[in-house]
């Protein structure tokens, strides 16, 4: 398997795995966005876990900002990022940066 098709595996299965643990979710409490952000931080562990993906995704925004003139344009993996998840917009970005071949 190379890279590319690696790439591409990985932002599937980085769509679809959090979206179970998210229909889960909603399934147990409704969207109810108040339930779901008190979530990200119910402990320390789930708050650790919740500002380590948020500085993760700045950084990747901040890098993708730095190549937009030589790589896929950041706005369509910046709308993954914050609907699916970075587990679905890092290795989507880097699937199209390998399709640019850049």
């Amino acid at each position: 398997m190379n890279l590319k098709s690696f790439y591409l595996i990985a932002a599937i299965a980085g769509a679809i795995i959090p979206y179970l643990f998210f229909i889960s979710f909603a399934a147990e409490e409704g969207l109810n966005l108040v339930a779901f952000v008190q979530g990200l931080f119910v402990n320390g562990a789930a708050g650790g876990f919740t500002a380590d993906l948020l500085l993760s995704s700045v950084v990747f925004w901040v890098f993708m900002a730095s190549r937009a003139s030589n790589g896929p344009k950041p706005g369509l993996f910046i709308v993954l990022n914050l609907t699916i998840g970075l587990s679905c917009a890092l290795p989507a970005y880097l699937w199209a940066s390998q399709a640019q071949g850049k």
